[in-house]
């Protein structure tokens, strides 16, 4: 029984071994399908991959060759255009470079004409100021022009820096004389006399002071001495002759005025050493520029105002002896306000006084609130009791 038992068991295992071989075998068939078919499906999808690839490999190639194809046509058509716009440009900067030139160059023609019109116009005022030069030489060359000429210059000065009561004009300052200078300057008189000439008489030596002119140019000291002495001369002459003609105190100063109407010719008089003091010591005459004038005018005004303030005095000390009566009455009107307002000051103490009373009798009364006072009549009225 036992060995049948034994039979079967290894019958049943050879069955099992075999069965198991056969599936065995059957999965091994089966993995080896399956491995061939991945195999072929690998590549299949490999083929697959690579024709895909190949595909859009071709079609970005058409891609890209559009592209570059379309990028160079628009730099193309870009080219065209920037190179009409240049083309246009450049013709608008022409026609506006040409406009602008010629706008500018009409300008300059303008202004040079207008210039040259004005240089013109100069040359012919130039010619004008010549000829009028020329004319003021041979008005100069006469003697009578050229001294009316220094006798308005200086009454120009005069009415310039002087009232017309302060100096008269032609004026006979030496008693029963037919001489008249031809400015004098009045001054406040003393002693009894009510008015004092100062007598101011213009010169103007123009051929004397030429020839010193003209040797100073060519560098001649010989010829400059010789025509400052002959000008120096001339100076003194027409010093005595103002002396001898005009000069005649207590009717008028000690000292007259010679004027010269120019700078230059002051300055060389200025410069001979001792001539001032010479005219000043022999004939009482005192040389004056145009502002040399000036100055000794403001000197007499200011002697003007002295002796005016002297002249005022007595009426100044009057004045001051009125305020003086007036000051004393203003002090006894001041004394008497003073007491009125001592006699006021004394009247608001009393009242204060009489209020303070007041105030201590009401002390014991009682206040109403504000709301019940202000319904009364009256109630913001005080009336204070009759004395």
């Amino acid at each position: 029984m036992l060995e049948i038992l034994l039979v079967v068991t290894l019958i049943a295992a050879c069955a099992t071994a075999g069965m198991m071989a056969l599936m065995l075998g059957r999965e091994r068939a089966t993995a080896r399908e399956a491995r061939e078919e991945l195999s072929r499906a690998l590549a299949s999808f490999s083929q697959t991959v690579a024709t895909q690839m190949s595909s859009i490999a071709t079609v970005q190639t058409n891609q890209l060759e559009h592209l570059r194809r379309s990028l160079e046509d628009g730099l193309a058509r870009m080219q065209q255009d920037n190179a009409a716009k240049l083309e246009q440009m450049r013709q608008t900067v022409d026609e506006k470079l040409h406009a602008t030139l010629e706008q500018r160059l009409s300008e300059s023609f303008k202004q040079v004409s207008e210039r040259l019109e004005q240089v013109h116009k100069g040359l012919g005022e130039m010619q004008s100021l010549a000829t009028g030069v020329g004319d003021l030489k041979r008005v100069l060359t006469n003697v009578k022009v050229r001294g009316t000429w220094g006798e308005v210059q200086l009454g120009a000065l005069l009415e310039q820096m002087l009232t017309p009561d302060q100096y008269a004009q032609n004026v006979a300052t030496r008693p029963q004389s037919r001489e008249r200078v031809e400015y004098a300057i009045r001054l406040p008189g003393r002693d009894g006399h009510e008015q004092v000439w100062l007598p101011v008489d213009a010169k103007f030596p123009v051929e004397d002071y030429e020839r010193l002119v003209a040797a100073q140019e060519r560098a001649d000291p010989l010829a400059v001495e010789e025509a400052a002495k002959a000008l120096e001369n001339r100076i003194k002459l027409e010093a005595r002759t103002i002396r001898e003609k005009y000069l005649e105190p207590p009717g008028t100063t000690d000292f007259a005025i010679l004027f010269v109407p120019t700078e230059g010719l002051y300055a060389e008089l200025a410069r001979r050493p001792g001539l001032a003091d010479f005219l000043q010591r022999e004939h009482r005459i005192t040389i004056a520029g145009p502002m040399n004038l000036a100055m000794i005018i403001n000197s007499l005004q200011m002697g003007f105002r002295t002796l005016a303030i002297e002249k005022r005095a007595s009426e100044v000390w009057q004045v001051l002896g009125g305020v003086r009566s007036e000051f004393g009455k203003f002090i006894d009107v001041l004394a008497r306000t003073k007491q009125q307002l001592q006699t006021v000051a004394n009247s608001i103490d009393a009242a204060e006084t009489r209020t303070r009373q007041i105030e201590r009798k009401l002390k014991d009364v009682e206040a109403l609130p504000g709301s019940q006072a202000e319904l009364l009549p009256d109630a913001n009225v005080v009336r204070l009791p009759e004395n």
